[in-house]
């Protein structure tokens, strides 16, 4: 069973969502999971396969033996790979009294959180071989840039000042070239390439350090990068390994890309990868049309926790408390996809299973985020629950989130592959 220090190990070695993809790929096929490529069209048989795309995003199946297509539905989890950073642009370096690195904001992060700390260089290259271009992922977990603040003698910096990303949130590096900064990295970890081989990259600055425990291991908090959404990746794909599936029943995890920055993309929850998939598992379209009927979607993206420190910022009533179980999120403009049928029902398969649920719902006056599963609902159109654990500072360099509460995750994730249900107009039938 996952861990909290499982966990930070997981997530110490996810600095971008293309090692996301990688560390599910390698545990998937460990326990036995076929890669069909995109590329080759033929449908699914019986079996647990699991299908990329871009390198950034991933969907895995079980399909099971005997399955009776008149019959079928599937059972979805989704999560993101991405979080708020700096992407380094396609003219790496900046010229100056120090060299700096070319960069720009990936997603929303909390500015402040990234100043004054050491950080690593990570994502994929593209490198010119003699047989074409070849994609490799790098990790430099020894520190590459730090963004300077600045003193408060020269200026105010305790009173509302703002940080302007194209000048106070500029990375400065000890080296001049972002190609010899690849090459060594590369070499690094025993890969040999001459500099003017490398012609491409999707490059993100990161903190390169492992995350910590305050208190406990099994009661305490999580302090860690990227808990915002790398938490509920991994607790959702435990949960998908260890849970066998009813009869009929095709289990189904989405690693999703872009969520940060909407979406809106070749491996994004709003592009079609997996409509694309599922269609290729039943091709028949009326098939296909009366399993999402049947079908249910488990959106997981995590939750904002009450803050201790401004708990005005919460509605009172739908405010979790990190450690309190997993959360199901509301809104009323169907920024989240849960409502009141599909919040019960996911309710009561973790009221089986002893798992506690609390639900989020923002302050009247607070628009809030949207994340996967509205955006997926378009696509495939299936009843669908938004649900997250909770946590605090999300956005930030460095979130807090609970120990108790990856338990939890997993738990109520293993019960719902596991649970035998059928869903209709009529309700939630126990089979």
């Amino acid at each position: 069973m996952l861990t909290s220090l499982d966990l930070l190990e997981k997530i110490a070695a996810t600095p971008t969502p293309w090692h996301a993809v990688q560390n599910v790929k390698t545990a998937l096929e460990e326990k036995g999971f076929s890669h069909l490529p995109a590329w080759e069209n033929q449908s699914f048989g019986a079996g647990d396969f699991y299908v990329t795309r871009n390198g950034s995003a991933l969907i895995a199946l079980r399909i099971p033996e005997g399955l009776n297509p008149e019959k079928a539905s599937f059972r979805v989890t989704a999560a993101h790979g991405d979080s708020p950073c700096f992407r380094v642009k396609p003219d790496g370096m900046l010229t100056g009294n120090q060299p700096r690195l070319n960069t720009e904001l990936y997603g929303g992060s909390i500015h402040s959180s990234w100043m004054d700390t050491p950080l690593g260089l990570a994502g994929r290259v593209m490198l010119r071989t003699e047989e074409g271009i070849v994609p490799k992922l790098i990790f430099s977990q020894k520190p590459v840039a730090v963004i300077p603040n600045t003193a408060p003698h020269l200026r105010p910096m305790n009173d509302g000042l703002v940080l302007d990303p194209k000048c106070d949130l500029i990375p400065l590096c000890a080296g001049g070239d972002l190609k010899e900064m690849i090459v060594e990295i590369l070499k690094e970890s025993g890969e040999d390439f001459p500099k003017d081989a490398v012609v491409g990259w999707d490059l993100s600055l990161v903190i390169p350090e492992k995350g910590q425990v305050i208190g406990s291991a099994e009661e305490g908090l999580l302090v860690s990068p990227r808990l915002d959404d790398l938490e509920c990746v991994y607790t959702c794909l435990e949960g998908f390994l260890a849970a066998e599936g009813p009869e009929n029943v095709i289990s189904v995890f989405a690693l999703f890309d872009n969520e940060e920055t909407g979406s809106l993309s070749y491996a994004g929850a709003a592009g079609t990868f997996l409509k694309d998939v599922l269609a290729r598992v039943l091709p028949d379209e009326r098939q296909r049309q009366a399993a999402f009927a049947r079908s249910f979607f488990v959106s997981a993206d995590n939750a904002h926790a009450l803050h201790p420190n401004h708990p005005e910022l919460s509605d009172g009533q739908n405010a979790p408390r990190m450690n309190g179980g997993i959360v199901i999120k509301y809104n009323a403009a169907q920024r989240y996809m849960s409502d009141g049928f599909s919040g019960a029902v996911f309710a009561e398969i973790c009221r089986k299973a002893s798992v506690p649920v609390q639900t989020f719902a923002n302050r009247a006056d607070k628009r809030g985020g949207s994340t996967l599963g509205n955006l997926s609902e378009a696509q495939v159109p299936m009843r669908g629950v938004d649900i997250g654990l909770p946590q605090l500072a999300m956005h930030s360099a460095r979130e807090t989130a609970g120990c108790k509460d990856v338990d939890y995750m997993v738990r109520g994730i293993t019960a719902f592959y596991s649970e035998d249900f059928s869903l209709s107009d009529e309700g939630l039938q126990w089979n």
